[in-house]
């Protein structure tokens, strides 16, 4: 049986660091870039085709928050970011209340 991760005692240090292979994480920051990129600019295409209005900036990040939200949450969203990271997955295998298991360090 292998010994816990230790996670380092700084606060603002990420333990994903430590466990993550670094290119995955960099293709899954592109891909969380490139999904925001697209959801900009859907959301400027309906607003300039007036499809959609905004009273402020307020409001535009809310929407945008909201579209991001509903797009992560589906299993067709998580497929992409797994895609994108060189896993391809069929939607349908997706799990999406996959549970966080903590490991408790002593």
């Amino acid at each position: 049986m292998s010994d816990p991760i230790e996670v380092p005692g700084d606060p603002h240090a990420s333990p994903f660091k430590l466990v993550i292979d670094p290119a995955l994480r960099e293709r899954l920051r592109k891909a969380l870039l490139d999904l925001i990129e697209n959801h900009d600019q859907e959301l400027e295409k309906c607003a300039a085709d007036g499809f959609l209005e905004l009273d402020s900036t307020k409001e535009y990040v809310e929407l945008f928050a909201r579209h991001l939200r509903d797009t992560l949450g589906t299993k067709d969203g998580v497929a992409y970011l797994l895609a994108a990271c060189g896993f391809p997955v069929a939607a349908d295998d997706v799990e999406l209340n996959r549970q966080t298991r903590w490991k408790v360090q002593r």
